[in-house]
């Protein structure tokens, strides 16, 4: 039985991506021959610390920053060479964007959909649809000059969320938002993704990529650690549960456990269950606070990350 083509294409693919950047007398690598591959209809994730190349790699997919080698093909178009063809469809969330402050929110949403060729009847409809479901109907037609940072971008992220676009870079879109904001878009995220749509999202707040996340990439000094699913993540590491406690514990409280990772004024140790609950049983007697649980991916993040960082140097 034949295979229709293009039924397997991915919807955003980069081979040997590079971006090299002159800081004076310095070269400074942001991306180095980077390979990623996101099938059709996923929810990718790309994390990393800041300055580790991932928002470089969201300005040349979404065709507003040239490579210096190697290419990035959404849905088989190459972003250098077949640009207009490409912008037709992905639409962008960058960062630290803000609306045009004379415009409401129903106003920003609305133009933006007809300049993207849709009817005026069909913008309409869509606008009110998302600022619904973004909470920003009582805000709808307030001029976004007299909105809170928090509700300016969310006006932004409904305004690229209502074109459903077959493929959506989110760069750091919840940045700013109160959690039930937060959570609103979160769950128009999946309503898209359940309608074909393909997500590429950054974020910071991990629990974030851990709720969204079907796969997930981790990138550090412009170059891939890992890429596979949050569970995957978690088995590398090598620990299922975590112990966090203050950093002024005494070491012999810890003599017996390999992986101690300091974050910020405190100690995260990475265990099984069965060691988190001696140690929490040794820090009670000893009159240490402890808390105990399974390992998120926020600490499976730290640990290899950190991990990395301390090996390069």
């Amino acid at each position: 039985m034949s295979v229709e083509a293009g039924q397997f294409m991915n919807a955003v693919e980069a081979i040997g991506l590079r971006k090299v950047y002159k800081a004076g007398k310095k070269t400074v690598c942001a991306l180095d021959s980077i390979d990623i591959a996101v099938a059709k209809g996923r929810l990718f994730s790309f994390l990393g610390r800041n300055g580790a190349g991932k928002t470089t790699f969201v300005k040349i997919a979404s065709t507003l920053l040239l490579p210096t080698s190697g290419s990035v093909r959404i849905l088989d178009h190459d972003v250098v060479n077949e640009t207009a063809r490409v912008r037709e469809d992905i639409a962008l969330v960058p960062q630290d964007v803000r609306p045009y402050y004379h415009l409401t929110p129903r106003e920003t949403a609305h133009s933006y959909l007809r300049i993207r060729g849709l009817a005026r009847e069909e913008a309409a409809s869509r606008t009110q649809w998302v600022l619904d479901e973004m909470g920003l109907s009582e805000y709808a037609d307030v001029p976004c000059l007299q909105l809170s940072g928090g509700l300016q971008q969310r006006t932004m992220v409904a305004m690229v969320l209502a074109t459903l676009a077959p493929v959506m870079f989110l760069d750091e879109p919840t940045l700013g938002m109160d959690p039930m904001a937060r959570r609103n878009v979160w769950k128009i995220i999946e309503e898209i993704r359940s309608r074909g749509s393909t997500v590429f999202l950054t974020t910071h707040y991990l629990d974030e990529a851990e709720r969204l996340s079907e796969e997930l990439a981790i990138i550090s000094r412009g170059k891939i650690l890992f890429r596979g699913s949050v569970r995957e993540l978690k088995v590398i590491v090598g620990a299922d549960y975590r112990a966090i406690m203050n950093r002024n514990v005494p070491r012999e409280l810890l003599s017996g456990f390999d992986t101690i990772v300091e974050d910020g004024g405190r100690l995260l140790v990475l265990t099984t269950r069965e060691g988190a609950l001696s140690l929490a049983d040794a820090a009670s007697r000893a009159g240490y606070e402890i808390s105990v649980g399974p390992v998120t991916l926020e600490e499976a993040f730290i640990r290899l990350v950190g991990s990395s960082e301390i090996d390069e140097a």
